[in-house]
């Protein structure tokens, strides 16, 4: 059957309307045919037939049937299908009938093509496995660049976050980069909002001050102090103070510098207060994710200690704790890094501005926060140990590293579990709102896919 694998995975849509409209409806909207074996053989009886697109007699072998019962020679089926895969088609290519719907066979279309050009056919079979990945839920395209080629398939929840055999780890609902604890649509808006914001807000911040009137930041191109913002707006340097709309060197109207006036200030208050609350919280992301870049070369200079530990001969020789503290400073710095734009949105105005109250946000809050600088603090511990020298230790001092690396790496782990459950007990859940929904916590790190192949 050539159903699209979309209206499959949708059984209710598919029940309602074989009850509702009848069998013969739904195999039409399926581009399908209801016709019998029998009246397709029928139909093709005598041995030779007329090609109703080119109006040429053709030997019944030379022409190809379609389960819809129209019949053409071959040259123009071959024709028709060429035309439709060059424009992108595969698995939905019709028939060449007038006002005739019906899907053709994808054998017949694969025959037919590799017959006349074997390069158009292999391209027919690409687009098949496109559009199938594209329609299937539980199999994505790895969004490695340049692309590895690799199609990845899960078995579990689509909120996962997978690792292709290229190494790129992705979260599997919106094939961005591995984000938890943010959701995607949070993910979606911080990665716009740095675009647009981070790159000039340590300038705005040196080198602009906010026009009192629109609230835009307004940049000095010269030395006088009295500055008119594009909107029209004259205001003072020195104390962001409005003044009247005709100032002169002798005189300034509706303006006392130094005097404040909390009224008057407070919508610029509040637009600085906006730039300098995502300047914290991007710093701080920034600042996670530029460690992980140094720590991941970290990993490296580990194996030689290993190997230096190895050749004393000390009585432990199992030195796993090297790498499985390694391994647990890389998952949960990640963790920490994402946990800082999702911060900015969960108790922010720009998803849950109703969700909850002013002192139910500040009790939640000050909970995770807690519960983040605990696991920060843990980790900035685990990383120091790890890049103590302690391979030219001696060997009581390299097992008091190994029981502190183990401890640490333990209490990291269920601190990054305990902010997870933080997350999607305490603040997610009470908001029901399914399109938070992130990948759950996994202490051995993103799951490693299968291929599809």
């Amino acid at each position: 059957m050539h159903l699209a694998f979309t209206d499959l995975c949708d059984k209710k849509r598919v029940s309602s309307g074989c009850t509702d409209r009848g069998k013969a409806w739904l195999y039409s909207a399926a581009g399908l045919s209801v016709r019998s074996s029998e009246d397709l053989n029928s139909s093709q009886s005598s041995d030779e037939v007329t090609c109703q697109i080119c109006f040429e007699d053709v030997h019944a072998n030379e022409s190809t049937i379609m389960d819809c019962g129209h019949c053409f020679c071959n040259n123009c089926w071959t024709e028709h299908f060429i035309v439709k895969i060059n424009e992108g088609q595969s698995r939905r290519i019709t028939c060449m009938a007038h006002e005739c719907y019906a899907i053709c066979d994808e054998e017949n279309v694969r025959n037919l093509v590799s017959g006349r050009d074997p390069h158009v056919a292999e391209k027919f079979d690409r687009f098949l496995l496109e559009s199938y990945i594209e329609d299937n839920k539980k199999v994505k395209w790895c969004p490695s660049v340049p692309h590895c080629g690799n199609a990845i398939r899960v078995e579990c929840d689509e909120y996962c976050e997978v690792q292709c055999a290229c190494g790129v780890q992705f979260c599997f609902s919106c094939s961005s980069e591995a984000h938890s604890p943010c959701s995607c649509l949070m993910w979606k808006l911080w990665t716009k909002k740095c675009q647009d914001e981070s790159e000039t807000v340590n300038w705005i911040k040196v080198n602009t001050k906010y026009c009192p009137k629109c609230y835009k930041p307004v940049e000095k191109n010269g030395g006088c102090n009295l500055v008119r913002c594009v909107c029209g707006q004259p205001f003072c340097w020195l104390c962001g103070g409005a003044t009247g709309v005709s100032h002169t060197w002798n005189s300034i109207e509706g303006h006392t510098c130094g005097r404040y006036k909390e009224d008057e200030l407070e919508n610029a208050e509040r637009a600085k207060k906006q730039l300098w609350r995502y300047s914290h919280y991007y710093n701080q992301f920034k600042a996670h994710t530029d460690s992980l870049k140094l720590e991941a070369t970290l990993q490296d200079r580990l194996q030689q200690k290993i190997v230096i530990l190895e050749a004393k001969n000390l009585e432990s020789r199992d030195f796993s704790w090297v790498t499985d503290g390694f391994n647990r400073l890389f998952r949960s710095r990640r963790i920490l890094s994402y946990s800082y734009p999702f911060a900015y949105y969960m108790f922010g105005d720009d998803l849950f501005k109703n969700a909850m109250t002013q002192k139910e946000r500040e009790i939640k809050q000050n909970l995770f926060e807690d519960q983040q600088q605990q696991l920060q603090a843990n980790i900035e511990k685990l990383s120091m140990v790890l890049e103590q020298p302690f391979a030219d230790w001696e060997e009581r001092d390299v097992l008091n590293t190994r029981l502190q690396i183990i401890a640490l790496s333990t209490v990291t782990d269920n601190l990054c579990k305990k902010l997870y459950d933080c997350i999607e007990s305490d603040l997610l859940a009470p908001l029901e709102e399914a399109t938070h929904s992130i990948a759950p916590y996994r202490s051995m790190g993103v799951e490693k896919a299968s291929e599809f192949p």
